[in-house]
């Protein structure tokens, strides 16, 4: 989509009050975004977000914040790109790729997905990818950045807090409190504090959706 269509688009969701979620992986795609949000003056409230949000230039990263446009991301993709990206960018242009700590640090909002059924879909994986920055055999390549990954506390408010906060539901849901409804899963363990390997293996004990219990196995 060139800048012009774009700025189309912006103006008409914005005089509709409607949130958009626009796809976009690359610097430029991303750059393109910021530049016609900025430019057109529209405002936060909308929660508008970007789709992946996977590679941005240094320099934009603190933007997104200071703009209000929510960063809506997948951690799953960065330990599937690992492989390749490099090849395929140049360590240069990783330094800006899956910028999660760093997005954090200048006040994004990051919503964590699974982009299924492109990914696996688990959230398991998703969560684990945002802490361990490290495939499912536990391989990191060079140039990629260790820093970027998640305290444990990030990677769960990526799941609960932000998704809610991006669906106008941070009222209703993301946080365990009296008043907001019960949706939440059980494992067998607490994926809080053991070793970052085990969190592939946890197993679910029982899911609450609205309320309702539903037991492992039942």
């Amino acid at each position: 989509m060139e800048p012009e269509s774009l700025e189309v688009l912006m103006n008409e969701a914005d005089a509709a009050d409607v949130q958009l979620a626009i796809h976009a992986i690359g610097d430029l795609a991303n750059r393109r975004i910021l530049d016609t949000f900025e430019a057109g003056g529209f405002n936060y409230r909308h929660r508008w977000r970007i789709e992946h949000t996977q590679v941005l230039h240094p320099d934009d990263i603190g933007r997104l914040g200071e703009l209000g446009l929510i960063a809506s991301m997948q951690p799953s993709h960065a330990i599937g790109d690992l492989k390749f990206a490099p090849d395929r960018l140049g360590m240069d242009r990783l330094a800006g790729a899956y910028a999660w700590q760093s997005l954090l640090n200048n006040g994004t909002i990051i919503v964590g997905g699974s982009d299924a059924p492109v990914e696996i879909g688990s959230p398991l994986i998703e969560f684990y990818a945002a802490v361990a920055r490290k495939d499912l055999e536990g391989f990191s390549g060079e140039g990629w950045h260790p820093e970027e990954a998640l305290s444990r506390k990030q990677a769960l408010d990526l799941f609960t807090i932000a998704p809610a906060y991006a669906a106008f539901m941070e009222n209703d849901l993301g946080t365990i409190e009296v008043g907001k409804i019960a949706d939440f899963t059980v494992f067998d363990r607490d994926l809080m504090t053991i070793p970052e390997a085990d969190i592939l293996n946890a197993e679910v004990v029982m899911t609450v959706v609205q309320g309702e219990v539903f037991k492992a196995g039942e």
